[in-house]
């Protein structure tokens, strides 16, 4: 196990073939699984200067994926990704406070039936 700060390893990294544009990039993410990529991978398609977005878990005894999007027009491939996690960001944050009102509302009903 790491001892410090200075052990611990990036979130994400960026891989570029030599030479290659900005446009075509794989992100590697660690400690993460399906349940990020599969729903990244859709919010990053969702978007219309995306050409390519998919991910690959590189071994099951491995928590990393391999992101890899290409863009057209000459965007960075960083650009939709940062646009897709915020997305996701907002979805995420309108279920959980979606979720937590309709438990309070039952809460309260629930509350009103034993007075």
């Amino acid at each position: 196990m790491a001892g410090g700060d200075g052990d611990r390893k990036a979130v994400l990294e960026m891989v570029q073939a030599d030479g290659a544009d900005e446009g075509c990039v794989t992100f590697v993410l660690h400690e993460e699984d399906h349940t990020l990529g599969n729903s990244l991978r859709y919010m990053v398609m969702k978007n219309p200067d995306v050409e390519f977005c998919g991910y690959s878990i590189t071994h099951p005894s491995e928590s990393k994926i391999n992101f890899r999007v290409q863009t057209r027009g000459g965007l960075p491939a960083t650009e939709p990704l940062r646009k897709g996690l915020n997305d996701l960001t907002d979805v995420c944050q309108h279920v959980l406070h979606t979720f937590e009102a309709r438990v309070k509302e039952f809460r309260d009903r629930q509350e009103e039936a034993m007075e």
